[in-house]
């Protein structure tokens, strides 16, 4: 994402009231595109996009079909993808080509990923050679790689420069980004060989050489790494920005720490809605559509639920011979459920961020073990206590204790066990791994708390 939003002189609200919302959609009702410009221009490009999302459908397609009415590139960036998405739509091919050309190279792909294909050639085609080759090359790769997320656009200098030859290059060269941190040098076959801050070069003597000021990095991401991984060093590393090579390790790109924050961003809450079973749903998406995203969850849900019922059903007679089991048996369930679901949130988000590895997963688990362990103890004498307050029976609060630590103690040993396992089978444990935890620590819970009870009973 670029950093060269216009934050300086731009009014920054962080709500707009119903009443200012009424006025932009009568404006629109009224054609009037110049009331809608001019506002748009006095606010700060996220503020812009935050009204066109609080827009209904309707009312966004007639705001950008408004004669005169031209969306600012700065402001399209900051709107979400569905509505991006939408709102591409109802743009000419001319006005798409227009929004590409004033945008870094990294927010022009972002764009074009959401254009249809028979559109996407025409759109290319109408680009400058130089910029339809730099988006075609990013394009070629995966979606979720550095190349997707770099921008083109960085400064490159030979190592044999000086600090004066520097500057006068940076101060004479049209074609350099608007915002940059570093300097990259590089040696004569174009691949980085270190990087200096742009701070440094204007307080270090013109005659300097800058390969004596620069530091030798040799940390690079290629272009077909995971963005996600790339989040990762960002993060580890506390880089602001860092080179992108190829194949051959010359110099292509660069990636900045807002396009970083960006997709830790989305990672993040991918990763939470997955583990509630709701892919990546947007508040923009309609009724049917989100309908259809949650129902497969459900249903799985479902075929789990009747599992645990199916489980329940064993026990029937002993359940007959003291009905009270049947009030107990879901608290014993719920916790291991919940603290199965607390392992499982942690566990992933450390996959995630590849802070658990082979070298710490028998540490984890031991530590899990002990956890569980320490819950199942504590919520044992609680539960015990109060059954026995309750119900005046020793024997029924000995196998609520019983069971409670049983199961405490197996959810939190799933709730990390079945992510890393699903993760070695290559699939995603932020989609999978919750229904699977919560039908284990559900079966759990009932088998150890009416198996206690058949056994005593």
């Amino acid at each position: 994402m670029s950093l060269t939003k216009k934050i300086k002189d731009k009014k920054v609200n962080f709500e707009f009231n119903k009443e200012y919302i009424k006025i932009v959609r009568s404006k629109i009702a009224n054609n009037d595109a110049q009331f809608i410009t001019n506002s748009f221009k006095g606010m700060h490009p996220a503020d812009a996009a935050d009204i066109i999302e609080q827009l209904g459908q309707n009312d966004r397609e007639s705001l950008i079909k408004l004669n005169n009415f031209n969306i600012d590139p700065e402001v399209f960036i900051e709107l979400n993808e569905s509505v991006q998405s939408e709102i591409i739509a109802y743009l000419s091919s001319d006005s798409i080509v227009t929004l590409l050309k004033n945008l870094e190279s990294d927010d022009a792909i972002a764009i074009l990923e959401n254009v249809d294909e028979k559109d996407k050639n025409d759109i290319l085609s109408s680009l400058p050679p130089k910029d339809r080759f730099a988006l075609l090359e990013s394009l070629s790769f995966p979606e979720d790689t550095a190349a997707r997320i770099m921008q083109r656009e960085f400064t490159a200098i030979p190592s044999n420069w000086s600090v004066g030859q520097t500057i006068d290059y940076l101060r004479e060269n049209k074609d350099l980004p608007e915002v940059f941190l570093e300097i990259f040098i590089v040696d004569e076959e174009f691949k980085p060989i270190g990087t200096v801050p742009s701070s440094k070069v204007l307080t270090t003597p013109r005659e300097t050489k800058m390969v004596s000021i620069m530091s030798e990095s040799q940390l690079f991401i290629p272009v077909d790494m995971d963005k996600e991984e790339v989040g990762n060093l960002f993060e580890n590393y506390n880089l602001n920005s860092a080179a992108v090579v190829d194949k051959n390790n010359k110099l292509v790109g660069m990636i900045m720490y807002d396009d970083v924050l960006t997709v830790l961003k989305e990672e993040a809450e991918e990763d939470a809605l997955r583990l509630a079973g709701v892919g990546d749903e947007v508040i923009t998406d309609g009724v049917l559509k989100k309908t259809k995203r949650r129902f497969n969850w459900l249903l799985l849900n479902l075929f789990t639920a009747f599992l645990a019922t199916w489980v329940i059903s064993l026990f029937g007679a002993t359940i007959e011979q003291m009905v009270v089991l049947a009030f107990l048996m879901p608290i014993v369930a719920s916790m291991g459920g919940n603290a199965g679901m607390q392992t499982l949130a942690v566990t992933v988000r450390t996959l995630a961020t590849n802070d658990l590895t082979k070298n710490n997963f028998a540490q984890n688990i031991l530590k899990e073990f002990n956890i569980g362990i320490l819950n199942g103890i504590i919520f044992a004498v609680i539960s015990a206590l109060v059954v026995q307050i309750w119900f005046q029976d020793s024997l029924l609060s000995m196998i609520i204790s019983m069971s409670m630590i049983v199961t405490m103690i197996v959810a939190g040993l799933f709730g990390i066990v079945v992510p890393i396992t699903l993760k070695r089978m290559d699939i995603d444990p932020a989609i999978a791994s919750s229904v699977f935890v919560t039908t284990i620590t559900d079966v759990i819970g009932f088998v150890s708390f009416l198996g206690v009870s058949a056994y005593f009973l």
